[in-house]
């Protein structure tokens, strides 16, 4: 009994029924789709530039007429297997120079990590669309992206399942509203891209399970 407990509390606390096709279908039947965001160095455009920045964006949020959340994510990095990396170069060099240089390079980085916490962040724009028959859903509306996010919800649905065939039609109604984000966020100079079924999964893992949102340094070639 303790055991079915515990296993309906784990349900409770995430309210995802399944993700296929780059969508997540909630237990109540509403879908969410996920555009991972690039970002601008907005503090280094002109005066001009940034104005301009902000009038298309307060455009692009005026011209929505559905609701969306914006996620940052941070994680931090995990740079041993950099330096790591580095050691080995060190020990290769032949160069007595650029052995020591290296050297002094390691000892930077490793200096400048144990006095400051080096975070890397990722954007996301969270799209929801809910179809007519869940339309009544505690989940429907802004308050249900939130809820998708933090596992919360205001009261408890009952799932409800979806034919294929309605789901294709929210399908084509959520791309929809994924073409009008990504319209609009162009204007500003943002990039988009539509996080697929494995990305989907893995975000929703490190959500919940904050305890893993480390990424590594990649050396760039």
């Amino acid at each position: 009994m303790a055991q079915a407990r515990t296993a309906r509390s784990t349900q409770d606390f995430v309210p995802v029924r399944e993700i296929r096709d780059g969508v997540v279908v909630l237990m109540d039947g509403s879908l969410r789709a996920v555009l991972m965001a690039s970002s601008l160095n907005f503090g280094l455009k002109s005066s001009d530039e940034q104005d301009s920045i902000i009038f298309q964006f307060q455009n692009f949020l005026n011209s929505l007429d559905f609701p969306i959340q914006f996620y940052i994510q941070s994680r931090e990095l995990d740079i041993r297997p950099y330096i790591a990396l580095m050691e080995e170069q060190y020990k290769a060099q032949l160069n007595d120079l650029l052995k020591i240089q290296t050297l002094e390079y390691i000892k930077f980085i490793q200096a400048f990590t144990e006095n400051n916490n080096i975070m890397s962040k990722s954007f996301f724009v969270i799209v929801g669309y809910t179809p007519p028959i869940v339309a009544g859903a505690s989940s429907s509306g802004l308050s249900g992206i939130l809820n998708t996010l933090s596992g919360s919800s205001s009261k408890k649905e009952d799932a409800k399942e979806l034919s294929d065939e309605l789901f294709e039609e929210s399908k084509t109604q959520l791309i929809q509203r994924l073409n009008v984000i990504e319209q609009g966020l162009t204007r500003t100079g943002v990039r988009v891209i539509q996080l697929g079924t494995e990305e989907l999964t893995e975000m929703y893992y490190n959500i919940f399970n904050l305890g893993n949102l480390q990424s590594e340094i990649k050396p760039q070639n």
